[in-house]
């Protein structure tokens, strides 16, 4: 409890430094804009349900890996080694806690810091560690007791809620990493890759099981990396997420309560900066696959203070826009509770949801509310209060001519499967004008963001669904 203590004060004295870094105009985010940099940082965790670990996969070591190197002349000089990335509950290394060598939670965040030391790139003044490969099982054995409700523990409960094939479902997946190497034709190519089904061969084909990717490759001094990802549910595992994001460099990320480390040197906040990046969608991952052009995700209270590590208060706040043109819109004139309370123009008119002749329903997928806010506006959905550790907010988007003035997609089909593109987004724009939950009278809490990023969440398929796609020339700049 001690310890628990003495990380929240220095988490919450992190995230008041670091929020008061602000960009200059046309600087950028991240530590390695564009993804251009031939020295490449790239990390990898994995999180059941709730954003833990729970329990380590056989021979896996915890869920945390990276692969980071520098280009000497003609060979690559690699920062982490393969027995720092089987490190695993029990094994110590420099900088761990002795509270956290026998807890499975704990060891894996305190892993991330170590390995983002090794990784860590001394710029100045703003020092940055490495694109974040995560991975999320969406498996929750409700009969476990395992993930907490807002922040509070919670019993046990019926299952059918949440997927789950029985005991052991939140298991961790098997992870093999080729590190990366150099060809002879000035090719660097690396991977992460497995299966959450334990026991399973992937070598020997794919059929039945989960598998994930991500395969990283450029060529020495020319261009961007180009990250292809595949993923693959299977009937044990019908929920799984694959993001590529750039987090926080110190302090919280989205959606989690433990210190991180990341890409973004310097948090963007709403309204001025832009996301550029390069998408090309190979394949959907069918009508269940949330797909996420962009994704963003931060932290304050309710009463619009920052966030300190009580999970309690602390609520995850995200937005998100979903590009899969099967994804329909659940908020109508008929569902108003899937809608945000009003909708802000470009001009900052506020246009409510009663509102059936102005207001754009077809722009929202969904939006829910931290199910621990005391004022609600009714009729309102409240967001699943088990899946982050702490209560969370959602506000999801579609393509729709709504959003052309910040470079969104403006009809079905933009960005997807045939329709490669770069894109240059407003993201800080929208972000500012987007309807996010505050108690009556308080002070408008500071949109700063901790992750941003991109992937897809295939949300409870009923059959084995693929996903495969590209991201490439990745940056965040200041306007």
């Amino acid at each position: 409890m001690a310890m628990e203590t003495h990380l929240r004060v220095v988490f919450f004295l992190v995230n008041v430094v670091v929020l008061g870094v602000s960009g200059a105009g046309g600087e950028t985010a991240v530590g390695d804009p564009g993804m251009r940099r031939d020295g490449l940082r790239v990390a990898f965790e994995a999180w059941n349900f709730c954003n833990e670990v729970g329990q380590e996969a056989p021979g896996m070591g915890s869920p945390r890996a990276a692969d980071c190197f520098d280009l000497s002349s003609s060979f690559l000089k690699h920062q982490v080694s393969e027995a720092d990335n089987k490190l695993g509950v029990g094994q110590p290394f420099p900088g761990l806690a002795p509270g956290a060598i026998n807890n499975t939670d704990l060891y894996a965040m305190q892993k991330e810091l170590y390995l983002g030391s090794l990784c860590q790139v001394e710029d100045t003044p703003n020092p940055w560690q490495f694109w974040m490969v995560m991975l999320k099982n969406g498996n929750y054995d409700t009969t476990s007791g395992l993930c907490p409700r807002n922040g509070k523990k919670a019993p046990p409960f019926s299952p059918g809620r949440f997927p789950c094939f029985g005991k052991g479902c939140m298991n961790q997946p098997m992870l093999y990493h080729q590190q990366t190497k150099l060809s002879d034709g000035g090719i660097m190519r690396g991977s992460f890759n497995g299966t959450y089904d334990l026991g399973s061969d992937i070598g020997s084909g794919l059929d039945g099981i989960s598998f994930y990717e991500v395969v990283w490759e450029k060529t020495v001094s020319n261009g961007s990396w180009v990250f292809s990802h595949k993923l693959k549910t299977s009937k044990k595992y019908p929920w799984l997420m694959l993001y590529l994001r750039a987090d926080a460099t110190t302090g919280f990320s989205g959606g989690y309560h433990y210190d991180t480390r990341g890409m973004l040197k310097i948090l963007p906040e709403s309204p001025n900066f832009k996301v550029k990046v390069t998408l090309d969608v190979k394949q959907g991952g069918g009508p269940k696959s949330q797909f996420y052009l962009i994704d963003i995700g931060s932290c304050w209270k309710n009463n619009g203070a920052p966030c300190d590590g009580d999970v309690l208060t602390d609520i995850t706040r995200y937005s998100e826009m979903i590009i899969n043109p099967e994804t329909p819109a659940w908020c109508s004139p008929t569902n108003l509770g899937n809608c945000p309370p009003y909708h802000v123009t470009p001009n900052n008119t506020k246009i409510y949801r009663n509102d059936t002749a102005n207001f754009p329903y077809g722009a929202y997928h969904y939006y829910c509310a931290p199910e621990n806010a005391q004022f609600l506006e009714k009729p309102v959905s409240t967001c699943d209060p088990y899946s982050n550790p702490q209560a969370q907010e959602l506000v999801q988007l579609l393509p729709h001519p709504i959003w052309a003035d910040y470079g969104y997609p403006t009809k079905q089909g933009d960005g997807w499967v045939g329709d490669a593109r770069t894109w240059e987004l407003d993201v800080g724009g929208l972000a500012s004008r987007l309807y996010f939950y505050q108690d009556p009278g308080t002070p408008p809490a500071r949109r700063i963001w901790r992750s941003i990023d991109m992937g897809t969440e295939i949300f409870v398929s009923d059959k084995d669904e693929v996903a495969e796609w590209t991201i490439s020339d990745f940056d965040v700049t200041f306007t």
